[in-house]
């Protein structure tokens, strides 16, 4: 059996099919090929079974790659509010749950299906459960070798995606060919994922699990501030999955538990001095209950006298030093993860495929046109948000538009 076709992609997940549909609007004759069982499967599980599709608020800089310059010509050329005005168009729903970020009302599906119905109707048929063996070009074309037979395109686009969350077929596939191709491939890691903890520290904040509250989290430069949540693995919630993609095995974090001090006037020390004053005979720990999840609050008193920071029982008898250094460690509190939950849990893939190597403008490797990459499989990855979504979208649709 052997096919032709204008353009073959390999990969049915968002950029794949975003760019199977805009290359059919266009007339070309598109063959969209994945190894897994369905179509999306990671659109359909992302944002909690929301998906969160966009955001209005992307910039370069909301993106990790060690080419910073590259993802913005797609950016520009294919924008949020673009993406918005399709979903407007198919009818869906959504909700902006925090600045910028735009949520399906009801469900990923939603997303799922515009896709498919795009691809639909420019006349691409997603082929599931096909497999690549072999890929050879020719001086202007490309031959596939698949479980579908010999196939004969004038361009390939690969959209495999990254290694995260391998129980939906993720695999690095992408990776491998684009080295067949004498492509560097920085090295991968798992990004916006929770972190482990060390054994002691985890059997410390065990009677936490479930717990959420708002933190600053700061590492490498970057300071996020976002809820977190306490797990009975370890820690996760957005301000953790933020903070992952900028983490290196062997930092430190640096935890605020009180955030909202650094936006006040008065500083943290300048309160504790304030409370000594107007409640000599309380106790500390029942401002720290005050402020902060009472649980949470006995257990960072344990915490800090371990670390030598025991307050007396009296306000009125703390010295200033020990005032400070309480300010200190509810600000400054600083730990060493064990390591993250890997690729198992994390929602992308950190490094890939080195962009200089690849055009911004129509995302074909340098000097050798028919073969292209979009999305995660390249070195370009967005914070949390909605952010690496747009990303899929916008390499898609700018690869598709220079076929």
């Amino acid at each position: 059996m052997s096919k032709t076709a204008d353009v073959v992609i390999i990969g049915a997940g968002a950029a794949g099919l975003m760019c199977a549909a805009t290359a059919g609007y266009q007339g070309k004759s598109v063959l969209l090929l994945d190894h897994s069982d369905k179509p999306a499967k990671k659109v359909l599980m992302s944002g909690g079974g929301r998906c969160n599709f966009t955001n209005l608020n992307t910039t370069p800089a909301n993106f990790l790659s060690a080419n910073p310059h590259f993802c913005i010509s797609a950016l520009k050329r294919y924008t949020p509010h673009d993406f918005l005005e399709l979903v407007e168009r198919h009818g869906i729903d959504y909700v902006e749950k925090a600045p910028g970020q735009l949520f399906c009302a009801n469900s990923s599906k939603d997303i799922q299906q515009l896709l498919l119905t795009e691809a639909d109707w420019a006349g691409v048929k997603p082929q599931m459960k096909t497999s690549v063996q072999k890929v050879n070009t020719t001086a202007d074309s490309v031959q596939l070798t698949t479980s579908l037979g010999k196939i004969d395109a004038g361009a390939l686009v690969v959209a495999t995606g990254g290694l995260s969350i391998p129980t939906l077929g993720a695999t690095g596939w992408g990776y491998d060919l684009a080295k067949e191709f004498g492509l560097e491939v920085f090295p991968t890691r798992a990004g916006l994922v929770p972190f482990t903890l060390h054994p002691e520290l985890k059997a410390q904040l065990a009677p936490l699990s479930g717990l959420s509250c708002d933190v600053s989290v700061s590492c490498n430069g970057q300071t996020f501030t976002e809820p977190m949540l306490i797990t009975h693995r370890g820690l996760s919630g957005p301000a953790m999955l933020q903070i992952s993609s900028y983490w290196q095995a062997g930092d430190e974090l640096s935890l605020n538990w009180l955030p909202h001090y650094a936006l006040q006037k008065n500083s943290l020390v300048e309160a504790l001095l304030q409370l000594r004053q107007n409640h000599p005979r309380a106790h500390f720990s029942s401002w720290l209950a005050e402020q902060l999840p009472k649980r949470l609050a006995s257990v960072l008193i344990s915490l800090f006298e371990t670390q030598g920071i025991k307050l007396p029982e009296r306000n009125a008898d703390a010295s200033n030093n020990q005032l400070e250094a309480l300010a200190y460690a509810l600000e400054n509190w600083t730990f060493k993860p064990a390591g993250t939950e890997g690729y198992r849990t994390a929602e992308v893939t950190l490094g890939g495929i080195n962009t200089q190597q690849i055009s911004s403008q129509s995302f074909a490797v340098k000097g050798l046109e028919q073969i292209r990459f979009i999305g995660e499989v390249l070195d370009v990855t967005g914070q949390l948000g909605g952010y690496n979504f747009q990303w899929a979208w916008a390499s898609a649709v700018a690869c598709a538009r220079s076929l």
